[in-house]
């Protein structure tokens, strides 16, 4: 996921790029009109919204280098990093099956066939994880 600091100093220059665009837009369509009353539509529909996007495109970059991202922010946790458990109760095992559960693991919280695991050498559930590989 792209951090906020990102996104703002992405949005910030296409909206400084979009608004240069359309005041470049504007300024060409006014300068092949001799009469004020024909260049009011490019000022209207190009030159000020142009002009208020590179306002705001320039706001968005301030606040991006205000608030940069501390480095590390964006990192994932180590791979061998497993969450705490959930219960102090022995893994479950529906019988039959091959994996280890946690009690509160959706698969097996509602399976009353399900049996501690006991000394079975299983592999542990990818939802619950009960303990590391």
């Amino acid at each position: 996921m792209p951090s906020t600091s990102r996104i703002l100093l992405w949005g910030g220059l296409a909206a400084a790029a979009g608004g240069a665009v359309l005041c470049a837009l504007g300024w060409y369509g006014i300068s092949g009109e001799r009469f004020a009353e024909r260049q009011l539509p490019y000022l209207a529909s190009c030159t000020v919204p142009g002009a208020a996007l590179i306002v705001a495109g320039t706001v968005l970059l301030a606040t991006a280098l205000r608030h940069p991202t501390p480095p590390g922010a964006e990192s994932l946790p180590p791979p061998s990093a497993t969450p705490p458990p959930s219960s102090t109760d022995p893994p479950l095992r529906v019988p039959g099956g091959t994996l280890a559960h946690r009690p509160d693991c959706p698969l097996v919280a509602a399976r009353p066939e399900a049996v501690p695991v006991g000394d079975a050498d299983l592999d542990p559930c990818p939802v619950c994880e009960p303990w590391p590989r």
